[in-house]
């Protein structure tokens, strides 16, 4: 890697702890809202500012992993289109698990005590549980491959 990208992701790296730290700090301790949408519940004044973060950090992952996988797909598509294609696999795999997941998904509407959003319909709770059941699949597999990676690792 060349030192100049090294130097470039070195100081974005702790741009983001920074701001990071800063949203959660205020967060944590920059007070309460007055109006609580529930008596006795905690509503920190900051809430949005975090989710905010969350979502943008969580896009720029998106975005950076397809870009990624975009130009590596390209790269190995140039010198081996047979190993590219099966690259594939993995990616299809993944998106049968989401279809399967969607499909598990319960679009039964949930009783939320002071809630009064827009979001509590059946496609927004597909969706939630497609991420949830997908997540569990994902860590499952991710279990399973380093056991069987030990294994193959103590047998050879």
């Amino acid at each position: 890697m060349s030192k100049l990208t090294y130097k470039v992701s070195y100081y974005v790296l702790y741009a983001i702890f920074a701001v990071i730290v800063v949203v959660l700090c205020l967060f944590y301790f920059g007070g309460e809202m007055a109006t609580a949408i529930v008596p006795g519940m905690s509503n920190p004044a900051y809430t949005d500012s975090l989710l905010y973060l969350i979502y943008g950090l969580f896009g720029i992952t998106v975005l950076a992993a397809i870009i990624a996988a975009v130009f590596q797909f390209g790269a190995a598509l140039k010198d081996n289109p047979v190993a590219a294609l099966k690259s594939l696999g993995g990616v299809l795999l993944f998106a049968l698990v989401l279809i399967i997941a969607w499909a598990m998904g319960s679009d039964e509407t949930l009783t939320i005590t002071g809630y009064t959003g827009s979001e509590n319909v059946p496609f927004w709770l597909k969706l939630s549980d497609m991420f949830l059941y997908s997540m569990y699949f994902l860590i499952g597999a991710a279990i399973v491959a380093m056991i069987f990676s030990s294994i193959k690792k103590i047998l050879s």
